[in-house]
């Protein structure tokens, strides 16, 4: 089982396909982001604890560490694939546009778009909703609204 975020504009196919093959090696796989958290995450479904999966301090800098540390103290082998960026703040748009990474170009307007409309007082939430006005595919979605593959 895969699941992936929807707030990382750097993810690719390719992120996938590697996640895929690591799980044929490792148990899980993680894809970390800057601020913590993970963009995704790939899980063998015979070490699945839901109880231990809900205990985990979502939407938390730690999220990532915890997960690592928790499965390392139960000897299970963790697979890391690329740091990415996601996005939860608008100081994280301002650093993807200055980065100069490829994104594909209506994401990259839409960002630009929503930077310059944006202002710096603005909640996360308030951020997420102008984004989805403008039709973004990125919002921060819960543990029970990911999708796998």
């Amino acid at each position: 089982m895969i699941t992936i975020g929807n707030d990382s504009p750097h993810l690719t196919a390719e992120h996938i396909l590697e996640a895929s093959e690591s799980l044929k090696k490792s148990p899980l796989v993680l894809g970390p982001s800057r601020d913590g958290g993970f963009y995704l995450m790939g899980l063998n479904k015979s070490h699945f604890n839901k109880d231990a999966f809900l205990k985990l301090p979502w939407q938390t800098a730690s999220l990532s560490a915890q997960i690592i540390r928790l499965l390392q103290n139960k000897k299970i082998e963790v697979q890391l694939l690329e740091t990415l960026c996601d996005l939860d703040a608008r100081e994280d748009i301002s650093l993807i546009l200055s980065e100069g990474l490829v994104l594909p170009d209506d994401i990259f307007s839409l960002l630009r778009n929503i930077l310059r409309k944006t202002k710096a007082s603005q909640t996360r939430a308030l951020l997420f909703l102008d984004a989805f006005t403008f039709r973004s595919y990125f919002n921060k979605a819960s543990p029970g609204h990911c999708f796998s593959i």
